[in-house]
């Protein structure tokens, strides 16, 4: 039971799986949206621009059954004369064109977006298989598009033949009519048809477009062997276990920061190494470092401590030598004792001599010759 649950696509596809699908062209797609916006778009450009179109290709019609003498006495000037009227008329119906051209362009895109996948102009030789051929051909798929057409067919059928019965009469008596009159009625009859049929066929594009989603999206779902396969996988990127790394850095610093409020002095460089210290007098161990760090950190440390009221004391030497040579939540360095013990009680003087309004001299921490650092870690002579 457990590996069949496993198996199962029962899970939601990770932003890995839809990025890798939308590279293979997997996305979306509602052609019958597509035939909706253009087919509503061409029924309100002949209604408000109908007319004059049809007008004007009368005109163009009209005027081609007229030849001027000089084109009928030269035949060299026919097919001029033809390219001339093929223009004209193309120039009319242009705008009309280039409109639908572009919205059946950029419809296609309402759905799923706009993508371009180098892969999808390769050669796919898995198409050419029979057996696959013969299962999208029987397929669930197969058979949902053969609904979808008998649907749209039906719309259609059934929104022509209810627009030519309440039409009869009216077909009937257009031979009785001016042509003008005629080609009037005719359009106001083609707009109302187109109309009805628009609304089908949004009708239509509204249940194919949450159906396109849906498929998809099953297409695309998990089985729990896979998610956790593909986690393994990320996990092994480079770019993923170093942005993990620096994710883990910055928790180790915060975390870091957070007990710099607790320290009793913090020694700097000035400017490039900060280390927070804490004692406890009542206790018998040495001073723990509680924070260091260099340049950034350094400075984040002393804006931490300034903001808490804690002692910052300047001796770069001794700085350095608590930097490279102790851990983070570790006793300092025997080495150490004495030049630290010189700082903490100074610190801790101080606090004693605002009570009693006494003066205290700085000291200047001695550090043993094994522990002289420069700024890149490297023992140097004093």
């Amino acid at each position: 039971m457990a590996e069949e649950s496993s198996s199962e696509k029962t899970e939601q596809p990770t932003s890995r799986r839809l990025e890798k699908a939308r590279e293979e062209g997997q996305i979306a797609r509602s052609p019958d949206l597509s035939t909706a916006v253009v087919m509503v778009t061409a029924t309100m450009i002949f209604t408000f621009a109908g007319h004059w179109m049809f007008l004007k290709m009368g005109q163009l019609f009209v005027s081609q059954l007229q030849f001027d003498r000089k084109i009928l006495d030269k035949s060299e000037l026919l097919p001029a004369h033809l390219a001339q009227s093929l223009y004209d008329g193309y120039m009319v119906i242009f705008p009309f064109m280039i409109t639908l051209a572009v919205l059946a362009i950029l419809s296609t895109g309402l759905t799923g977006g706009f993508i371009f996948s180098a892969k999808l102009l390769l050669p796919n030789f898995n198409k050419l298989n029979p057996m696959s051929g013969l299962a999208r051909m029987f397929g669930t798929k197969a058979l949902i598009e053969l609904g979808k057409s008998i649907l749209k067919f039906s719309v259609v059928g059934v929104i022509l033949f209810f627009t030519v019965m309440n039409n009869v009469e009216g077909l009937l008596n257009l031979n009785r009519m001016e042509l003008s009159v005629a080609a009037k009625e005719a359009g106001t009859m083609i707009v109302d048809a187109c109309f009805w049929m628009c609304m089908g066929l949004v009708l239509i594009a509204l249940i194919d477009v949450p159906l396109q989603i849906y498929q998809v999206n099953k297409r695309l779902k998990m089985t729990k062997q896979e998610i956790k396969d593909e986690m393994k996988d990320q996990e092994g990127r480079p770019e993923v276990k170093a942005q993990i790394r620096r994710r883990q850095r910055e928790m180790a610093n915060n975390r870091m920061m957070s007990k710099v409020k607790d320290a009793d002095v913090v020694i700097t460089n000035p400017q490039h190494f900060a280390v927070a210290l804490q004692y406890d007098p009542t206790a018998d161990g040495a001073p723990i470092l509680l924070a260091k760090g260099a340049d950034e950190i350094a400075r984040r440390i002393k804006e931490e401590a300034a903001a808490h009221g804690i002692e910052i004391f300047e001796a770069p030497d001794l700085a350095r030598a608590l930097y490279f040579t102790t851990k983070l939540d570790a006793v300092i360095p025997e080495g150490l004792y004495h030049a630290v013990a010189q700082v903490i009680a100074y610190v801790f003087s101080l606090n004693d001599a605002y009570s009693k309004s006494q003066k205290y001299t700085k000291p200047s921490p001695k550090i043993p010759d094994n522990m002289l650092f420069d700024e890149n870690g490297f023992l140097r002579s004093e």
